[in-house]
């Protein structure tokens, strides 16, 4: 079959069968958009899992570090002719002195946090146009059939 013998074929096609068929070739178009979406998401989700699962890792390797790294400041300290227990003293308080720094900073940051105040303007504006629209009166026609109760 040719172009040309096709071009005949849709010219004799009803309305009604162009509408079917482009509804029917829109309906797949959207199942195909959405399977394609399903198929990004489920690749991006799994790649978050699994960037989340190698942060997990580091963040216990990290915490197990710490201990280690402090032995090793305060018998590092010790060796420039520090006692112990001043050179351990002096790794906690520098430990206490950035903890306190990252709280400032951390409230600092919280302070600043603002409800979302462009959303709350917008949802009150269509609370206002919404609260102002009245129904449509309906007409009640002659031909109106009621509904039969059966525990009358």
């Amino acid at each position: 079959m040719t172009a040309v013998d096709q071009g005949v074929q849709g010219a004799e096609r009803t309305l009604g069968q162009l509408v079917a068929s482009a509804t029917a070739e829109m309906s797949a178009l959207v199942h195909d958009e959405i399977a394609l979406a399903k198929a990004e998401i489920r690749q991006d989700v799994k790649r978050a899992g699994m960037g989340g699962a190698a942060i997990s890792v580091a963040g216990v390797f990290v915490l197990f570090s710490l201990p280690v790294l402090s032995f090793a400041a305060a018998y590092g300290i010790h060796n420039l002719g520090l006692g112990l227990a001043w050179s351990f003293l002096i790794v906690g308080g520098a430990f206490l002195l950035l903890a306190g720094i990252f709280s400032l900073l951390a409230v600092s940051k919280f302070k600043k946090v603002k409800p979302p105040e462009k959303s709350i303007a917008s949802v009150k504006r269509t609370a206002a146009v919404v609260g102002t629209v009245k129904p449509h009166p309906r007409s009640v026609s002659d031909q109106a059939v009621g509904v039969a109760r059966s525990s009358s």
